[in-house]
């Protein structure tokens, strides 16, 4: 077979998985669904339809939109001080149109919505494309550090009363914290001082960053999953599903985590909701089905309200330099 034939086939292949997950996650929730419908003598449909006739949708509505909002915000905010700090002097008021234009992207693939953010700020305002990246790649990584240290503040207040898994949260964040170490004192050259890896552009936000900021930036997103635990634990109750916020706070990290595999519709984290409320399943499944696709579109909304003025900046004369 030759290259070209072996690169488009594992192109097609790189496509597919995504969706073929997405199946895989939908059936399964089908035949749960439908399991304890039958149980009350109805079938999946009807059974998930009544679910949703029962829920409030006003009382969600107040608090997804105001949550929704709140993230964008924050999201920008993170945006702005890493650019900021790595690539070039840009205002917060000029991220939110690169941002916020960004979600209509994400309605398929976060990552990639981010990876376009490269492209706009290097159409606009000249800054190199895989120094912007750089700076994406340097969010994503400090976002799992923000989940998983709030997922072990969680642990911490509540882990005696959750399932014996759970207890492996902070041997996670032990071996998750040598790696960051470690990861800092090679980018400070304490580490393999001649190795040329680090000198890569896509590393070039690492090379800059000091320790400090990446704890700044974990600070900075704090805020969006604080509300986002209320959020979620109130309308979970209009779900007929009860929690506390404690125990969201050790769940939503994970669900998250879920969330940023980029399968159509969040379907992983829709699953992982299941799972969480075994004996519940179609509610659980109205309620990731609802709660991340609302918010996947609603941010994409925000975005359409930019799309004009992202378009004039990126597709009309390039700026000075």
């Amino acid at each position: 077979m030759s290259g070209g034939a072996k690169s488009l086939r594992g192109d097609i292949l790189k496509r597919a998985i995504p969706w073929i997950v997405t199946l895989a996650c939908f059936t399964y929730l089908y035949f749960r669904i439908d399991g304890a419908a039958q149980r009350e003598g109805s079938s999946a449909i009807p059974y998930l339809a009544n679910v949703f006739a029962n829920v409030s949708w006003a009382r969600w509505l107040g608090l997804m939109v105001p949550y929704s909002i709140f993230f964008f915000l924050i999201d920008s905010l993170v945006v702005w001080r890493v650019i900021n700090w790595f690539n070039a002097r840009v205002r917060y008021a000029d991220i939110l149109p690169i941002r916020g234009s960004t979600y209509i992207i994400s309605i398929l693939n976060e990552q990639v919505g981010k990876g376009v953010m490269a492209v706009y700020l290097n159409r606009r305002d000249g800054v190199p494309g895989w120094q912007v990246g750089s700076s994406m790649l340097f969010i994503m990584f400090c976002e799992f550090f923000y989940l998983l240290l709030w997922a072990n503040v969680g642990y911490a207040l509540q882990g005696d009363a959750l399932p014996p898994q759970f207890g492996l949260l902070p041997w996670v964040a032990l071996g998750s914290g040598i790696f960051f170490a470690l990861w800092v004192l090679y980018f400070r050259g304490a580490i393999a001082p001649t190795s040329r890896l680090r000198d890569r552009q896509i590393l070039h936000a690492f090379r800059q960053a000091k320790w400090w900021q990446y704890g700044a930036i974990v600070l900075l997103r704090s805020p969006a999953l604080l509300m986002a635990v209320v959020v979620y634990t109130l309308s979970l109750r209009l779900f007929d599903l009860e929690t506390g916020f404690l125990d969201m706070l050790i769940t939503l990290p994970l669900i998250f985590f879920g969330a940023a595999i980029p399968t159509p519709m969040r379907a992983v984290a829709i699953t992982l909701w299941s799972f969480l409320y075994p004996e519940n399943p179609a509610q659980a499944t109205a309620f990731g089905l609802v709660q991340h696709n609302f918010f996947i579109f609603f941010n994409a909304s925000i975005g359409l309200l930019f799309l004009r003025r992202a378009n004039r900046e990126l597709f009309g004369p390039k700026r000075a330099t």
